[in-house]
C-alpha cells in the first residue's frame, strides 16, 4: 500500500514556485501582444493571379505575393483525380509559374480556390480534399525538393459551402497539408467573428482545430456604403464601421482563443478608373476614387495597418483593365502601365523596407497623424511619417513633438516616376506642413 503524505514547502520554495507559475501564465497571455512588429519588407504584399502576374514589374512594390490558385485547374471535373504536380490537369506548369516569382525575389502564399467546385461535385469531400492537400504540400512546400510556396490558404471566400462542409474541407485538407509538409504554413479562408456570410466563414467553423492552422485570415475594405454606390472612404474615417474594426475583432478573438497564431489581412484596396460606369449595368451608380486618392489611401492604409497586431497586409490588386465597377479598377497598374499608386507604394516599400512600426506620436482623426518607425539594426535611425487624415484634399500646419536629434531630409510621397519630391524642412524644425499625401521625415537621433 502506498501512503500519500501532504507536501510541505517552506516559504522560499512556495514563493519561487508562485513566481514561476505566474510567469508562465503571463507569458501565455502576453504571447500575441509581445510578438515583434514585422519589418515593412515582410509586411507589404500584393494579390496576383497565376500566369497573368508579372513578378519583375511589381517587384519594386512588394516582396510578398498571394496567388489565387484554382483547384479546379488541378483536378478538372474529377475531385479524386491524382494530380501529377507540378503539372495542373489543364496543362499549366506550376513550377514554371511559381519559380519565376521566386527568382524575382517574391515569397509566395497560395489561396487554394475550392469554391469553383460545388460540394455536390466532390466524390468524397473529406478524402479528396485531404488527398489533394497532401499532394500539393509535397510538391511545393518549403521542405520539399522544389520549395516554392511558404503558405497555403484553405479557400478564399467559400461562401457557397455550408459551415459544416467548410469545416470538413478545412479539417481534412489541413491534415493533408500537414502530412505533406509540416513546414508549410496553413492559413484559413477569410474569417469573420460574426455569422458566416457569402464572403467569409465564421470563426466557429475552425473552433477546436488550432493545431491544424498557423494563420487566421481576414479581408477588409473601406466600404462606407454598399449597393448601389459601393462608395469607399479614406482609411482613418471614423464613420467606417468595418474596415479597421473587423481586423481588430479578429485579433481580439485570436488573443482569446489562439494567442500563438498570426493574423494576416489578405485583401484590401481601392478602385480608381478613368471612365464612367455602364449606365445600363449592375454598377451604374458605382462611385470610385481618383488615381491620387487611390495612391494616398493605399499608402495610408498600410501605415495604419502597421499599428495593428497583424503580421501581413496584401493589396488587392496587381493590374486592372480600367473598368468602372467594384473590384475591377483596383490595380497598381492599368493595362500593365503604372498608376500613381504604383509609384507611391514603391516609394513606401523602398523607404520603410528596413524599418518597423514603433509608436504613434500623434493620432488625431480629422486633424493629423504622425507615426514613428525604427531601423532594424540602428535604433538611432528613425522615420517619422506625417499626414492629414481626411479625404478632403486638406493642408495644415503640424507642431512636432520634441526630439533628440536632427532631421536629415524630408520627402513627399511621389505620384510619378523618378525621385520622390523633397520637402523644405529644417533639421531642427518645430513645425511642418502636411497634406493628404504622407510626408517622410528621416531623423538621426543622438
Amino acid at each position: 500500500m502506498i501512503v500519500k503524505r501532504p507536501i510541505r514547502l517552506n516559504p522560499k520554495e512556495l514563493t519561487r514556485l508562485s513566481v514561476c507559475f505566474f510567469s508562465i501564465v503571463a507569458g501565455i497571455n502576453l504571447h500575441a501582444a509581445e510578438r515583434p512588429k514585422p519589418l515593412f519588407r515582410d509586411f507589404m504584399g500584393i494579390n496576383g493571379h497565376t500566369v497573368q502576374f508579372r513578378p519583375e514589374l511589381y517587384r519594386p512594390t512588394t516582396s510578398l505575393v498571394r496567388d489565387y490558385h484554382p483547384v479546379e485547374w488541378d483536378l478538372g471535373k474529377d475531385s479524386d483525380f491524382a494530380t501529377t504536380f507540378p503539372l495542373a490537369r489543364n496543362g499549366v506548369n506550376w513550377n514554371t509559374v511559381y519559380d519565376s516569382w521566386r527568382k524575382a525575389g517574391y515569397r509566395i502564399d497560395v489561396s487554394l480556390m475550392i469554391a469553383t467546385i460545388p460540394t455536390n461535385h466532390w466524390k468524397d469531400l473529406a478524402a479528396d480534399t485531404r488527398s489533394y492537400g497532401g499532394r500539393f504540400a509535397r510538391a511545393f512546400g518549403p521542405d520539399g525538393t522544389n520549395p516554392l510556396v511558404e503558405s497555403a490558404e484553405i479557400g478564399n471566400e467559400p461562401g457557397k459551402f455550408s459551415d459544416a462542409d467548410y469545416r470538413t474541407v478545412f479539417e481534412n485538407m489541413a491534415r493533408g497539408l500537414r502530412a505533406g509538409d509540416a513546414k508549410l504554413k496553413i492559413v484559413t479562408c477569410n474569417l469573420t467573428t460574426g455569422k458566416s456570410h457569402a464572403y467569409a466563414k465564421s470563426v466557429d467553423c475552425i473552433a477546436g482545430l488550432t493545431n491544424l492552422y498557423d494563420v487566421l485570415n481576414v479581408h477588409s475594405y473601406a466600404q462606407l456604403e454598399n449597393w448601389p454606390t459601393w462608395r469607399r472612404s479614406f482609411p482613418e474615417d471614423p464613420a467606417l464601421k468595418e474596415y479597421l474594426p473587423d481586423i481588430r475583432k479578429l485579433c481580439d478573438w485570436r488573443d482569446a482563443h489562439a494567442p500563438d497564431k498570426e493574423v494576416w489581412l489578405t485583401e484590401f484596396g481601392y478602385d480608381s478608373a478613368t471612365g464612367k460606369p455602364d449606365p445600363n449595368g449592375d454598377f451604374k451608380q458605382w462611385v470610385g476614387v481618383t488615381d491620387t486618392q487611390q495612391a494616398q489611401w493605399i499608402v495610408r492604409s498600410w501605415l495604419v495597418f502597421a499599428t495593428l497586431p497583424i503580421e501581413r497586409a496584401y493589396l488587392y490588386f496587381f493590374n486592372d483593365n480600367d473598368l468602372a465597377q467594384l473590384h475591377a479598377a483596383s490595380g497598381l497598374t492599368r493595362h500593365f502601365e503604372p498608376k500613381p499608386s504604383f509609384y507611391a507604394v514603391a516609394h513606401l516599400r523602398r523607404t520603410l523596407s528596413d524599418y518597423r512600426f514603433h509608436k504613434e506620436l500623434i493620432n488625431r482623426p480629422g486633424d493629423a497623424m504622425l507615426f514613428e518607425f525604427t531601423h532594424a539594426t540602428d535604433s538611432q535611425r528613425r522615420v517619422w511619417v506625417a499626414w492629414s487624415p481626411t479625404g478632403e484634399g486638406r493642408s495644415a500646419k503640424l507642431e512636432l513633438p520634441a526630439y533628440a536629434g536632427k532631421i536629415e531630409r524630408a520627402e513627399q510621397m511621389p505620384l510619378g516616376e523618378g525621385t520622390a519630391p523633397s520637402a523644405a524642412v529644417d533639421q531642427n524644425a518645430r513645425q511642418i506642413s502636411i497634406n493628404e499625401s504622407p510626408l517622410y521625415l528621416f531623423l538621426k537621433f543622438d
